[in-house]
């Protein structure tokens, strides 16, 4: 897939591009109503057994999971023919996942625009070092890099910080459209807060919210993880940077089950998406099928996904995705041949 152009990709795609209203719709009420019905049924149940309301945890996380790349179409303009119809729910969606949706939309925007480019990190995607950059830093900075990219602390801490506390951020250069997008879905989520915790319960809340949200934000991460984190993607720099190359090359195509699909929104069809970001969740598959090229994408099961975790660095020498115990042989093997 190297060297893609763009006529041959948008004339394909173009009949995917455009929303379906009773789809968007669909896709809100198949996504919005479970999560918001299985939360208030976790609840009855947990008057009666706390251990009862665990059967519905999961599959609690996972309509919170596709509520969230409903919310992720809405940013897009993708869900829903009116660009006006897409603000709306995607702020109402945003109070639910915890998302600012003008701030979230915006730094989205960039890490389309710059996925995969060495010299324009930083924005919206998972932190990467190449093997140079790590080897540079200090104890300290190596530390941090190696305690960010571990398992436990990504999947088990990073929903906290991913969900609760980095979209409540506010700089001093933050245009105030999207300063006014983070106070305005804060003060929704407080309002929400009191009303539901006077109604049901502070301990209540906490013990039922909390956990899903806490399983559908690990999901997420790792979803968002192996979409560019896998052994053969793609890094460039400069002029050598492609857009069309960053989306065939550099995202995954994440082979899932029906069910599994059905929970993300298709959003496993990844190289589709950061092609053409206008085509809907409910279009890719459709999409995907459209060119047999598509089937040349990098390809990834469940099991390749787990396994993608053990990727931490770019080695620009190898152009693929190393561990850590390869970085240092790349380190040792460097200054041998320097000796």
């Amino acid at each position: 897939m190297t060297g893609t152009t763009r006529t041959p990709w948008k004339a394909i795609l173009a009949p995917y591009t455009e929303p379906c209203a009773r789809r968007g719709s669909a896709a809100i009420v198949t996504s919005v109503l479970p999560y918001l019905a299985l939360t208030v049924a976790m609840y009855l149940l947990y008057t009666i057994s706390p251990l009862l309301s665990l059967v519905l945890l999961l599959p609690a996380a996972g309509f919170l999971v596709r509520t969230f790349v409903v919310f992720h179409d809405c940013a897009h303009g993708s869900l829903l023919p009116s660009r006006r119809a897409n603000a709306i729910f995607g702020n109402i969606l945003g109070v639910l996942v915890l998302a600012p949706y003008a701030a979230w939309r915006h730094e989205h925007a960039v890490h389309h625009a710059t996925h995969g480019d060495l010299d324009r990190r930083g924005t919206g995607d998972v932190e990467t070092l190449t093997v140079r950059e790590y080897n540079e830093r200090g104890w300290g900075g190596r530390f941090a890099y190696r305690a960010f990219r571990n398992p436990l602390i990504m999947f088990g801490l990073g929903p906290i910080f991913a969900m609760i506390i980095r979209p409540r951020l506010i700089s001093a250069d933050m245009r105030p459209r999207i300063r006014n997008s983070i106070l305005a879905n804060d003060l929704a989520l407080a309002v929400v807060g009191v009303a539901v915790g006077w109604l049901f319960g502070w301990w209540q809340l906490l013990i039922i919210w909390l956990p899903t949200a806490m399983i559908a934000g690990a999901a997420g991460i790792f979803l968002f993880y192996v979409q560019h984190q896998f052994e053969d993607a793609y890094w460039e720099r400069g002029d050598d940077w492609s857009y069309y190359d960053a989306a065939l090359r550099g995202s995954s195509y994440l082979k899932l089950p029906a069910i599994l699909n059905f929970f993300s929104a298709n959003i496993g069809f990844h190289h589709l998406h950061h092609l053409n970001a206008r085509i809907p969740s409910y279009h890719l598959p459709e999409a995907h099928r459209s060119s047999p090229d598509f089937a040349k994408v990098p390809t990834l099961t469940m099991l390749d996904g787990v396994r993608c975790v053990r990727y931490k660095l770019w080695d620009e020498q190898s152009r693929r995705m190393v561990g850590f115990a390869e970085a240092r042989a790349s380190l040792r093997a460097g200054q041998a041949a320097t000796a």
